[in-house]
């Protein structure tokens, strides 16, 4: 098969958006489009129509028609099964089929066009790999943005603190019949301006509401995927489409809140001695039960920024019972760290580098035990006349762990509604473009160990996996932490700062 161009257009055969798979002029295809509506005979019902070079297979949509352009030696059962897929395609990214609105979403049908059929021959994809691939999901994307609400959260808490704290001392100063004090030579003058400004913004602002978010990864940087990284390149396209007449709908929503995340950076107390320990987990589970695999991998990872501490050994405090088998890097002294759980240098008078991140000491947990579990879940889909009735429960196995932020991501049949939610722990929301209800809990530890969530739609139990599960803690799974930081020659104590998470980077059920 030798599909020429994918179109929508109208009963006179006006082009909305159309896609060339092969070296075509816009004369010829808006041609092609045009001929289109004149060649169809009305007194029968049939799906294409052809020419001595061509031949159009087409269905339609209310007030449009979906078309495909073919050579004749194409095989008319194959264009008919592609032409289906292109229909189902179009109602996933526009909710009424009008011209504007496909006109809106024109953009995102042609991604999705071009994920159906390469150079003119279809590919081997269903409407769930196509919603998938177009997608572009990206985790770390994710975690970056729940790390920037997090600190955002805590910096407008910070500034209400200290915006107290200097309303009181104010206070204060007045009834002890002193100046209340200023910066520099502005004055009293110039706190209370201050103090009346943030009080103000306090008071006006009103707190934005906490959003179920993706789990959050406390490394400083996401390598997340990132479109239109060329900004002005994208500008140009625009102010060129914008100059043919066409009309262009810009967002700012995502300047704004880059602009804002540069304004709220987070209050953190690095030392010059800074140590990360760091997990993360990839879990896989049965739906009738059973640990088909899990493992997690942990790093502590050491950065130096005085060069007077450079020489320093690192006590490990070492309490895990679950099996992870340990490894130091290949500069630190083995034997030492067997011994004593010491990490220093096996050459004790170089300095470990200065202002570099260096992984220490890492370790690995590979089970499929399933008491090692730390969140189970379990989701009971059972059939009913109306549709089918869901029931899904969590229980906290490790209640050593406290977990933050979770989501669980149940997938949704298309095309049947919004689901009807009974009885829940927690909040839910519902997201009609991606298929999928996400239920967030704000924390799991040992007090709220364990919660249901009950809904009920169109659908087969197969429809409702595989369910998704992130989160984020502060409290590492293999429970082990750096107990304190020594000079190497004297012995004495550093002081040291250091943070510890453990995040998901895979969790599902099949």
């Amino acid at each position: 098969m030798v599909l020429l161009a994918a179109a929508v257009c109208t009963k006179a055969g006006k082009a909305i958006v159309s896609r060339q798979f092969v070296e075509m002029t816009r004369t010829r295809v808006e041609g092609l489009l045009a001929a289109f509506p004149k060649l169809m005979n009305t007194g029968k019902q049939h799906t294409f129509v052809e020419t001595e070079s061509v031949r159009y297979v087409y269905q339609p949509l209310e007030k449009l028609y979906m078309v495909l352009i073919t050579t004749k030696n194409s095989n008319i059962l194959e264009d008919l099964e592609t032409l289906r897929l292109f229909s189902r395609v179009i109602p996933e990214y526009c909710r009424v089929l009008e011209e504007s609105e496909i006109s809106e979403h024109c953009f995102d049908l042609i991604f999705a066009f071009d994920e159906i059929v390469a150079l003119g021959y279809r590919e081997n994809v269903n409407l769930a790999q196509i919603r998938t691939f177009t997608e572009m999901d990206s985790h770390e994307e994710k975690v970056f943005r729940a790390v920037r609400e997090t600190q955002e959260r805590e910096a407008k808490a910070e500034m209400k603190r200290k915006a107290k704290e200097l309303q009181r001392a104010r206070q204060d100063a007045e009834r002890a019949g002193k100046k209340s004090p200023g910066f520099g030579g502005f004055g009293s003058s110039g706190m209370s301006n201050v103090i009346s400004a943030t009080i103000i913004t306090d008071t006006i602002e009103p707190e934005k509401p906490k959003v179920a978010s993706a789990p959050v990864r406390s490394s400083g940087s996401s390598k997340a995927l990132k479109l239109g990284v060329k900004g002005k390149e994208v500008d140009n396209f625009v102010d060129k489409l914008k100059s043919e007449g066409e009309n262009i709908i810009t967002s700012s929503a995502g300047r704004k809140a880059s602009e804002a995340s540069k304004v709220l950076q987070p209050q953190v107390n690095i030392e010059s001695v800074h140590l990360r320990v760091e997990e993360k987990i990839s879990l896989t589970c049965g739906r009738d039960g059973g640990l088909q695999n899990m493992e997690v991998l942990g790093m502590i990872t050491l950065k130096v920024a005085d060069e007077k501490n450079g020489c320093i050994s690192i006590l490990i405090n070492n309490n895990d019972k679950k099996g992870a088998q340990l490894q130091t890097h290949p500069h630190v002294d083995k034997k030492l760290f067997n011994t004593e759980s010491l990490i220093c240098l096996k050459n004790q008078e170089k300095s470990f580098p200065l202002n570099n991140d260096l992984g220490v000491l890492k370790w690995r947990l590979q089970s499929t035990d399933e008491s090692l579990i730390p969140l189970t879940i379990n989701c009971w889909p059972s059939e009913s006349g109306s549709g089918c009735d869901v029931n899904i429960e969590y229980e906290l196995q490790d209640e050593g762990l406290e977990l933050n932020e979770v989501v669980i991501t149940i997938p949704l049949p298309s095309g049947v509604g919004a689901p009807v939610v009974g009885d829940m722990d927690g909040q839910y929301n519902h997201d009609s473009r991606k298929n999928i209800l996400e239920w967030s809990l704000p924390v799991i530890d040992e007090k709220n160990k364990s919660g249901s969530l009950e809904f009920s739609m169109d659908g087969k139990p197969n429809d409702f996996f595989p369910i998704h599960v992130s989160f984020v803690s502060k409290r590492n799974f293999c429970d082990i932490q750096v107990a304190k930081v020594t000079y190497v020659e004297e012995g004495s104590p550093v002081k040291f700062s250091s943070e510890t998470s453990f995040v998901v980077d895979k969790y599902e059920i099949l």
